[in-house]
């Protein structure tokens, strides 16, 4: 009886496609993110221009869900100054960012509200504390407008 050959105990190299589809099944990628993960596996890099103008074309690689996917999970801790640089840190397009951010506008108070609640309980009590949660929303995105009428319990009735 004659044995199999024995298996080769590594696995051939998927190709460039094939990975790019399973970073892009984890999440969405903007094209910079995916076109740097995707680079240390290419020797040609037109090649990997073509993978990825293919990837646009079907809608696979979108800016617009990347923006969607960020706003989505920073929304409720961090104002719009934050969003706005995450989303460009990611690559995405500024046309992109500023129709992403102009979502943010409306509900900017209320987040802040929401933020600033988590953190305190009431407004401090002497200047320095007032300033040091003022100082707190404007660490997460906040406007010095909005961290204000936070702080300083204006705009109540705009609830």
């Amino acid at each position: 009886m004659e044995h199999p050959p024995p298996r080769s105990k590594r696995k051939a190299e998927p190709s460039l496609g094939a990975r790019a589809l399973r970073l892009l099944a984890r999440r969405d990628h903007t094209r910079p993110e995916l076109a740097a993960k995707l680079a240390p596996h290419v020797e040609d890099a037109t090649v990997l221009e073509a993978l990825l103008d293919e990837f646009t074309a079907r809608g696979w690689l979108s800016e617009t869900r990347v923006a969607e996917q960020v706003l989505h999970s920073k929304r409720g801790r961090l104002g719009p100054a934050r969003i706005r640089h995450a989303l460009r840190q990611r690559g995405v397009s500024e046309g992109v960012v500023d129709a992403a951010v102009a979502t943010l506008k409306g509900t900017e108070l209320e987040a802040a509200r929401t933020v600033w609640s988590r953190k305190f309980r009431q407004p401090g009590a002497t200047r320095a504390e007032r300033a040091r949660q003022v100082r707190f929303l404007q660490s997460r995105g906040f406007s010095l407008e909005v961290a204000l009428r936070v702080v300083n319990r204006r705009g109540e009735d705009d609830r």
